[in-house]
């Protein structure tokens, strides 16, 4: 399953990461920038350490999962 990660500063210089399901490939660095922006200025979202006051990265994340059988019924 793949995640678009948007991770952003608080207040109190802390990372904080907001995580969206199935984003859109290939991703357009101009709109995730622009919706980065926007988060910001309409304090879209809150965390424990204060506003989000800056943007620091963005990425796609894949996880991949393999059960194993441990003969457990």
């Amino acid at each position: 399953m793949k995640k678009l990660e948007l991770k952003f500063k608080n207040a109190m210089g802390k990372i904080v990461t907001y995580s969206l399901d199935t984003p859109v490939e290939p991703a357009d660095p101009a709109a995730i920038n622009a919706a980065m922006d926007e988060i910001i200025t309409q304090n879209a979202f809150i965390s424990s350490g204060g506003d989000l006051v800056e943007k620091h990265s963005a990425r796609i994340v894949e996880r991949n999962t393999s059960d194993i059988d441990l003969g457990l019924e």
